[in-house]
């Protein structure tokens, strides 16, 4: 599904998903929520792609959440509701759910359902003059399940219920403090650039493996069953640990195949 507001654009083995709708801040109407998921797909079924960033496509706002006219016009009809409910949450799932890396590019404001989609990557990687905030409660809306599992899992219930409840932005340093980003930087494209070299250098199979568990974790798994001792003994077993002591013994960096 194509929309000329989102992009997939590939180099070597980094894929971009980009949001680009400057004239709304990037704000996500229904059509964009449709196509989103399609889009990272895309990019998780591509063998060449070792990461996904998901970033504005211009300088500034992340996204702006939601297209609140568009919402305030169509949401009194429950059919309309109810597929724009579903096309949010298949976003926010696929893109948790992603099997490769994913790291949200900030530069800028991430509100509401764009902080939703950075809330769904793996990692967050903030310029100094982001803001985030997530901002139900200035509508009279309540954020789901899903993406305040995601909220709580980062920053705790303490902090998720300081931003809901308030629905205030706050700046990048606080982000960082609080867990909401992982990185504030000076030079955003930079690091985001030279943290992608450094997921491609390293093993596709024990990346996709250690998400999976932390996936696991994150939902109530304590201890090591068969799954988990399979993955260990598949990864042995596997291509990724052969070239990988290969290189070491032979004092060269790995070749790893996706």
């Amino acid at each position: 599904m194509s929309n000329p507001h989102l992009h997939l654009a590939r180099n070597g083995g980094v894929a971009r998903l980009l949001i680009d709708r400057p004239v709304r801040r990037n704000a996500m109407d229904q059509a964009m929520w449709e196509a989103f998921p399609t889009l990272v797909e895309a990019a998780m079924s591509d063998p060449a792609v070792r990461i996904l960033i998901v970033q504005s496509a211009h300088p500034g706002p992340f996204c702006a959440g939601a297209d609140i006219g568009e919402f305030a016009t169509a949401a009194p009809d429950p059919v309309w509701r109810a597929r724009n409910q579903a096309a949010i949450r298949a976003t926010q799932v696929t893109l948790a759910r992603a099997p490769k890396p994913t790291v949200a590019m900030i530069d800028g404001d991430a509100v509401g359902g764009g902080c939703g989609i950075a809330l769904a990557c793996d990692v967050r990687i903030a310029s100094r003059r982001a803001r985030l905030g997530i901002t139900p409660a200035k509508l009279g809306l309540v954020y789901p399940l899903h993406d305040t599992r995601l909220l709580v899992d980062l920053v705790g219930p303490a902090q998720a219920k300081r931003l809901l409840f308030s629905a205030m932005l706050i700046d990048a340093a606080e982000a960082l403090r609080i867990g909401l980003v992982q990185q504030v930087v000076e030079d955003l494209e930079g690091e985001v650039a030279a943290f992608a070299d450094s997921i491609i250098a390293v093993s596709p199979a024990s990346q996709r493996a250690s998400k999976a568990i932390i996936r696991r974790i994150a939902e109530g798994a304590h201890d090591d069953d068969a799954t988990s001792a399979a993955g260990f003994d598949e990864a042995i077993t596997g291509a990724d640990f052969q070239e990988g002591v290969a290189a070491f013994l032979e004092k060269r960096k790995p070749v790893f195949v996706a």
